[in-house]
């Protein structure tokens, strides 16, 4: 990131045992909303928010920034960290949900569609995301396809919303493997018409190993 000063760690309050102990670096907010800016479209989320968008599921729908034809007027930092069910799962199954929301975590001020986030704040993680957006693509059309195939008005919806809350709820029983065996159950199911995206993960799976895919 440009533009940034480090901060002895020692001198910071006692880290969470889910934080960094290594050196702070000063960051700017505008910086860090460029930086997840960046982040979604080298993951390709353009691709699945058009599908969303084209069947009335815009997150940013009712929104006072969003300025129609032209997009968001005021990006903050709340909204460039917020993923819908499509997004996450994108992450979760290329492992890299945990990634993005540990970057998150250290930016203060976060709140509903505003953000009361410092001009200037320290963290210790940067974010570092691959170049996905052939994964993102084929999960599109997917959709895209699933979109056609079901009359039910508002299923790709539903369905962006069981996902999403079920890899949130996973995200809070990590210490309970049988509940957490139900739960990557489900989002398997759910998942399981999306067969683009998995011949696009297998290959990519291959091509980068787990402990490979965390190199950047």
């Amino acid at each position: 990131m440009s533009g940034f000063t480090r901060k002895d760690s020692s001198r910071q309050d006692a880290p969470s045992p889910h934080e960094s102990t290594g050196p702070f670096i000063q960051v700017s907010r505008q910086t860090v909303i460029a930086t997840g800016v960046q982040a979604l479209h080298k993951i390709g989320s353009d691709a699945i928010c058009k599908v969303c968008i084209a069947n009335g599921g815009s997150c940013c729908q009712g929104c006072r920034h969003l300025a129609r034809g032209i997009g968001c007027q005021q990006r903050n930092t709340s909204c460039t960290a917020w993923l819908c069910g499509f997004l996450k799962y994108l992450l979760y199954e290329t492992d890299l949900l945990r990634e993005w929301n540990e970057f998150w975590d250290q930016v203060p001020g976060q709140d509903y569609r505003e953000d009361f986030t410092p001009e200037f704040f320290f963290v210790s993680k940067s974010l570092l995301l691959p170049d996905i957006r052939n994964l993102s693509e084929a999960l599109a059309d997917d959709l895209h396809e699933l979109a056609k195939s079901h009359i039910a008005i508002g299923f790709i919806l539903t369905l962006r919303e069981k996902i999403d809350k079920y890899i949130d709820q996973l995200e809070d029983c990590q210490l309970h493997s049988e509940k957490k065996t139900k739960i990557k159950r489900n989002i398997k199911m759910l998942s399981s018409p999306f067969h683009r995206f998995q011949k696009e993960l297998h290959e990519y799976r291959q091509k980068f190993p787990t402990p490979l895919r965390f190199q950047s």
